[in-house]
């Protein structure tokens, strides 16, 4: 059904596969936030080499949000993380041959079935030879890759678009802007991003403290994103409420997010989404990584990465992205922290000095023209 998965890898199709004249595509990545917002550079891809195409999406409920206004996007389509049987069955009769071409960009169990019931022909990555399920998930796809090892998710992702005959287009797309506004900012401003889903992946209280203290002392207004979790509003009054000078703290929506992200003159943050949103919103970001790879995962600069990420290294600049890490020669041990559970430690982070995260900001600072933003207001906490 698919051709020899060695020859795949080194090889993109000699023409563009070949589909009705506007074709349904089902694109599946069941991954959470920060996964779908890289995906949204093959979903760009896709949109562009399949003129007419109708493009939906199927994603995790909850993850859809950073998708929103999309114009790659005819529909999304969403599922449980954790579904019933019922549920399962119900989607899958749902998508059952409903579309000429599903790409699913994952291996996994749940996406393979959901590929092989919608999509009249199907793409997707496969377990690797040897590895369990890569004989049939080979069998089932009409075109069959495995992801390229040691490379960054969106480099893989492009990998499906080239199979396909598409010319790669790997640019991600964040949420359309909302500007809408309450509280006035009246001089330039930094925002900071101080809670990852993780525990494993946070820097210390005094670090973000000691950076809040820096910016200010460089003219900024400080900006602080949070969530609506109980626990993480928690954390960041605990964090907040030790900063010698005033942070505006906010909630928002993706969208709104964006907007305030493009309109700023620095952004830090952990290795979460919000981090790889400020990223592609073309906003100079520094980014804090501490046990995972950015040569991976690492966020994907307006422009693409002309170099990749090293693994390791106190201060990395590509583009508008700067990623700091304090470089530790377990670095990265692409662990759950050092005591291997989600609410972990990480020593590498722990030990990040502010002093390195202010070099980088005043790299990022002086490279990026301060945004002129007089009239900017954002949305009250």
């Amino acid at each position: 059904m698919c051709a020899d998965l060695a020859e795949e890898r080194e090889h993109a199709l000699p023409r563009k596969l070949a589909l009705p004249e506007r074709p349904r595509i089902l694109i599946i990545t069941l991954r959470r936030l920060g996964d779908v917002l890289l995906a949204t550079a093959l979903i760009r891809s896709v949109r562009r080499g399949f003129a007419g195409a109708r493009v939906d999406v199927l994603v995790f409920r909850g993850s859809d949000a950073i998708l929103e206004g999309n114009p790659d996007i005819d529909r999304i389509i969403t599922v449980s993380e954790r579904p019933s049987i019922g549920e399962t069955l119900a989607r899958i009769c749902a998508l059952f041959r409903h579309y000429d071409l599903a790409v699913s960009t994952q291996p996994g169990d749940r996406p393979t079935f959901y590929s092989l019931a919608a999509g009249r022909r199907r793409i997707s990555f496969v377990p690797a030879p040897g590895e369990t399920g890569a004989a049939w998930k080979r069998h089932v796809h009409h075109i069959a890759l495995v992801a390229e090892p040691d490379t960054h998710r969106v480099t893989q992702l492009m990998a499906l678009a080239r199979a396909l005959g598409l010319d790669s287009q790997p640019e991600i797309v964040p949420p359309l802007e909302n500007a809408s506004c309450p509280v006035p900012v009246r001089k330039p401003y930094a925002v900071l991003h101080a809670n990852p889903f993780y525990r494993y992946k946070r820097w210390t209280d005094a670090g973000w403290q000691a950076v809040a203290r820096g910016l200010a002392e460089r003219g900024l207004a400080l900006v602080a994103t949070e969530g609506p979790d109980p626990d993480e509003r928690a954390y960041l009054d605990r964090v907040w409420s030790g900063a010698a000078t005033p942070v505006t703290r906010l909630r928002l929506s993706w969208a709104e997010l964006a907007s305030l992200l493009r309109r700023a003159a620095v952004y830090v943050g952990p290795d979460t989404s919000t981090t790889h949103l400020a990223a592609a919103t073309g906003c100079p970001t520094i980014a804090l990584y501490g046990p995972t790879s950015p040569r991976l995962i690492g966020p994907w600069p307006v422009g693409g990465l002309t170099k990749p990420w090293d693994h390791a290294g106190s201060i990395q600049h590509r583009g508008n992205v700067w990623v700091v890490q304090n470089p530790q020669p377990c670095l990265p041990c692409e662990k759950l922290g050092c005591e291997g559970h989600l609410e972990s430690f990480s020593r590498c982070l722990d030990e990040l000095p502010a002093d390195q995260v202010l070099t980088a900001v005043d790299c990022a600072l002086a490279r990026a023209p301060q945004p002129d933003v007089p009239e900017m207001r954002l949305p009250a906490s």
